[in-house]
């Protein structure tokens, strides 16, 4: 796993709008990992992508991570501190091939897990109940109702709400809540935490800074942009000193 270096990070920010998150999110993996390509990577399932992100988050910019929250029953905000290791589970070991067979509704069915693949081909604004019927189909390898193979056009939804269970047991990394209590209610609940939007939304911060001290360098040196972000930081950061001083 490859940390993105200065001049990428510029890069992934600068692409990151004209993409959808799951594409910014598969960009992201291939800066770091480009002998899988974007093919190869786009067979990970969610989980396996969040869990791949999270470790290129700490190979990047180290293991903490500074995490806001508010309180939904009394708006208390405050920020604490996550570590990338506490965030990362132990995957089940996955074979590309593997099936898996969940029952009910009347109805059998036999399906494989999704992939990034198939949710690139989700329409951009379908709700959630949408989303859940057309992954579901497009994993779907066969149906069988009453004892007798099948083909059917709409899935009962405790069907679906069957293969939802399955998957997020065999991909658990796919959905990580934190727990947490409010400090000054004394209010609990559980937060889903997204490390592909906390990771790009991480990058457009640090982009931002990036440009400010490639500008401040540039004025005070004449230094053209790749020599400046060809840098370390310790380097930069020590001459952005100087010019401060």
């Amino acid at each position: 796993m490859r940390p993105l270096t200065a001049a990428g990070l510029l890069h992934a920010w600068e692409g990151g709008p004209a993409l959808r998150p799951f594409d910014r999110a598969l960009a992201l993996l291939a800066a770091a990992q480009p002998e899988e390509g974007l093919e190869g990577l786009a067979q990970l399932t969610v989980g396996e992508r969040d869990g791949r992100l999270l470790q290129l988050r700490q190979v990047s910019f180290g293991s903490v991570l500074r995490a806001f929250a508010a309180c939904p029953s009394c708006g208390t905000e405050w920020t604490f501190g996550l570590r990338t290791e506490d965030l990362r589970g132990v995957p089940p070991q996955r074979n590309a091939d593997q099936l898996f067979d969940v029952e009910a509704g009347g109805v059998c069915a036999r399906f494989r897990l999704p992939t990034l693949a198939d949710f690139a081909h989700l329409p951009p604004f379908a709700d959630l109940a949408a989303v859940r019927q057309q992954l579901a189909h497009r994993c779907v390898i066969e149906t069988v109702c009453d004892g007798l193979p099948t083909a059917l056009d709409s899935l009962p939804p405790e069907l679906i709400d069957a293969m939802s269970a399955k998957i997020a047991d065999q991909d658990p990394q796919a959905e990580v809540r934190i727990a947490l209590t409010c400090s000054a209610c004394n209010h609990s609940w559980s937060a889903l935490f997204d490390i592909a939007a906390f990771f790009c939304a991480e990058i457009a911060a640090a982009a931002r800074r990036l440009l400010r001290e490639v500008d401040a360098l540039a004025r005070a040196y004449g230094w053209r942009e790749p020599d400046i972000l060809a840098l370390t930081p310790w380097r930069r950061d020590a001459y952005l000193q100087l010019v401060n001083a």
